[in-house]
């Protein structure tokens, strides 16, 4: 099976706590790594995790709060030091540039890479990055400014040959990838072997979902639809749903429900308020909901 994990880098809210970074992700598929959202001490939670700051190939934030952003222009100017030449690609909402670019004028000038600003709708689902590994899309949100999630899907893998195939059909190593593809075969006697004779499926594909910050908003589950993995916010308990509705966040247990509806197989809920010296409420809220629960941490690795 190919790679796919998630690795929290922070999983706190708005107020720095000594127990919570704010929100920063590291998603590395087929040895690609993506970064979602970044907080201050995101370059520092990366090197305790011994990822290298200039293998990041992509940037998506969420939104423009500070909890999820005011890391980057820390984390641009450190890759400039360490010699970074290849471009770097940020996605976020449409007023991105208009907040950065000055910053990165300022402290990062003459740096030896491009950083090239990608504007999304926050209000659509749409296809924003594809390559042979991944397809990304939106999932648009609910909070107080301009906010959305973002969705990350397995492109399928092509099938394994059967090995006792090619030896029973002498089959010639120039046809193995039409047949990978999904081409019958025609063999020396003229008959046409059918391709799921000669090959073995692969894994299904795997998606991962995130989701922060956003009130409860049920129409994106049919969006986030038998994810393997979904993150979302749960940034207080079921006792401070008037507070939820009021700044626009989400409770445990509506994170839950959410993961319910959306038929998804794992959920790990972030984001937490600093209020709470142990989340295991918020745990056990969510879990009554849906069982496959799991608290988010610093420097927790999920494999896919």
């Amino acid at each position: 099976m190919e790679k796919f994990t998630v690795t929290i880098l922070g999983c706190g809210s708005a107020l720095p706590t000594t127990r919570h970074n704010g929100s920063a992700q590291i998603v590395n598929i087929r040895e690609k790594l993506f970064l979602i959202d970044c907080a201050e001490g995101t370059q520092v939670h990366l090197r305790r995790n011994h990822i290298s700051l200039n293998r990041l190939q992509t940037v998506f934030i969420s939104h423009l709060h500070g909890d999820h952003c005011f890391g980057l222009p820390g984390l641009i100017s450190t890759q400039g030091l360490l010699g970074r030449t290849a471009p770097l690609h940020i996605y976020g909402p449409e007023d991105i540039e208009t907040v950065f670019r000055p910053m990165l004028d300022y402290f990062c000038n003459g740096m030896q890479f491009e950083v090239v600003f990608h504007p999304v709708d926050t209000h659509q689902h749409q296809l924003i990055y594809d390559d042979r590994s991944v397809s990304i899309y939106t999932i648009p949100l609910k909070h107080r400014i301009r906010c959305c999630g973002y969705l990350f899907k397995e492109k399928p893998l092509l099938p394994h040959i059967r090995r006792e195939a090619i030896e029973l059909y002498n089959i010639p190593l120039w046809q193995i990838n039409n047949i990978k593809a999904g081409a019958d075969f025609v063999a020396e006697d003229g008959r046409r072997i059918p391709n799921a004779e000669l090959t073995i499926a692969r894994e299904a594909p795997r998606s991962y979902a995130y989701c922060s910050d956003t009130a409860f908003k049920p129409d994106i589950a049919p969006l986030l639809e038998d994810a393997t993995l979904l993150y979302h916010e749960a940034t207080f308990a079921e006792s401070e749903a008037e507070l939820c509705d009021k700044v626009y966040h989400s409770t445990a247990r509506q994170a839950a429900q959410i993961a319910q509806m959306a038929h998804a197989h794992q959920l790990v809920i972030g984001h937490f308020s600093s209020r709470y010296d142990d989340e295991t409420c918020l745990l056990e809220e969510a879990k009554s909901v849906f069982p496959n629960t799991i608290l988010a941490h610093e420097n927790l690795t999920l494999t896919l």
